[in-house]
């Protein structure tokens, strides 16, 4: 009616972020999906579905519902057993699956967005379904590719009913989500042959270093070194997950090769599926140039970054697509020459040339591997001159601030003057 006009309410879009691990959880996807929700949270109302830590923080029990910088968090039941044994981790991945799932349906409202991880790889389809049956959108965030993974790993038949039955599945879920975010570029080509003839557009936005915590500290008043008594050794580091995906073989065979070397001495530092293996072979092997040490927590990464030399990051064959290693960004930070196992096409190499921030051999290549160790360790000069283009690609391309952005231009179509 004429001169009875009622302002109208404008609902603020409203972004729904769906990962197993979230705060307090600091590993890995917990750390990346926490910081990309928080810094989100002033362009939209921000909420999670997430479960309990189950990772570096396990054995906290976090609240159900609890608002954290700008962002409620709904915490879902699910198990918690020990992720390393695959049949407790089958069951941990049903358990909050299903919780998810009906949450999913009581929370999801026409016309959300919901961006949601591939960890575990049974989230997305959970969260689609009910995305769909609620008319949500859904935006893939897409960490690592399946059934490619598993096939690089050695863990399913490229050519088995297990893989044909996941890449129908995977034609559905691309089929109905509105875009696909990847983390490294050789993800993208991977993408767009997999996702031929269908709408969804694909996005790069690589993850980022924590240069608010980490920088390059000096050698002589490192902890970790100073602990060790390797204060006077040439140390080479891997320090992250020994998963799978890992090539750690060559990483000992290389260490085998070298045993006779005093000068040089390896560390491993971390948890994973391979450890076991690691450590047998270290006992069997007798080698002295090797040490294990054991996860340290996220705060503690400026110290044990800083704990070596050159850093070592390394992927199986076939992971050209799969996935990127987001520990060398931090290594970057740290001002740490890289040498990585990988394909010389993938997105690890490509960051590695772009930069000059290290070198890179093919996996399996272990006499490559050792050549190009003793290379850097005989040539002091170049060594450092890498190091210092490690820290200034991880300043100028891989910020938090610009991977925040990214994210706010392909989610909302704004950018950040």
């Amino acid at each position: 009616m004429p001169g009875s006009e009622f302002p109208t309410v404008i609902r603020r879009r409203r972004l729904w972020v769906v990962s197993e691990l979230y705060y307090p959880e600091e590993t890995s996807t917990g750390y990346y999906l926490t910081r990309i929700a928080e810094g989100l949270a002033d362009a939209a109302d921000v909420r999670v579905i997430c479960g309990q830590p189950n990772y570096s923080r396990r054995g906290i029990k976090a609240a159900k519902r609890e608002r954290h910088n700008g962002v409620d968090i709904f915490r879902v039941a699910g198990t918690t057993l020990n992720k390393n044994v695959i049949l407790f981790r089958l069951i941990n991945m049903l358990t909050l699956g299903v919780t998810t799932f009906f949450k999913a349906i009581a929370s999801f409202g026409r016309g959300d967005s919901i961006l949601v991880v591939t960890t575990p790889p049974s989230m997305p389809f959970i969260i689609a379904s009910a995305a769909l049956l609620r008319g949500a959108g859904y935006t893939l965030l897409i960490h690592d590719n399946y059934p490619e993974i598993l096939i690089a790993a050695g863990k399913a038949n490229p050519r088995g009913l297990f893989v044909q039955i996941l890449d129908r599945l995977n034609r559905w879920l691309y089929k109905h989500c509105e875009r696909i975010i990847v983390v490294g570029r050789d993800m993208k080509l991977l993408l767009e042959a997999k996702t031929r003839g269908t709408p969804a557009p694909i996005h790069v936005i690589p993850n980022w270093a924590e240069l608010e915590t980490v920088e390059p500290r000096p050698r002589s008043q490192n902890r970790t070194l100073t602990e060790l008594g390797l204060t006077e050794n040439f140390v080479v580091m891997y320090a992250g997950n020994m998963g799978w995906p890992n090539d750690v073989e060559t990483i000992i065979d290389g260490a085998t090769e070298l045993s006779s070397d005093t000068g040089i001495q390896f560390v491993f530092l971390g948890a994973g599926v391979k450890r076991k293996w690691i450590e047998n072979e270290v006992d069997r092997r007798g080698l002295k140039n090797v040490t294990i040490l054991d996860p340290r927590p996220r705060e503690d990464q400026i110290d044990f970054l800083n704990a070596c030399d050159l850093a070592l990051v390394s992927l199986v064959d076939r992971m050209k697509g799969v996935s990127m290693p987001s520990r060398t960004y931090n290594i970057l930070a740290a001002g740490k020459p890289i040498l990585a196992l990988t394909d010389p096409e993938s997105e690890l190499a490509m960051v590695i040339d772009e930069d000059a921030a290290g070198w890179h051999v093919a996996p399996g290549d272990v006499e490559g591997f050792t050549k190009a160790l003793l290379t850097v360790r005989d040539d002091t000069e170049q060594r450092l001159s890498v190091g210092e283009n490690a820290r200034r690609a991880a300043v100028e391309r891989y910020s938090l601030e610009s991977a925040v952005e990214a994210y706010r231009q392909v989610l909302f179509g704004q950018r950040v003057e």
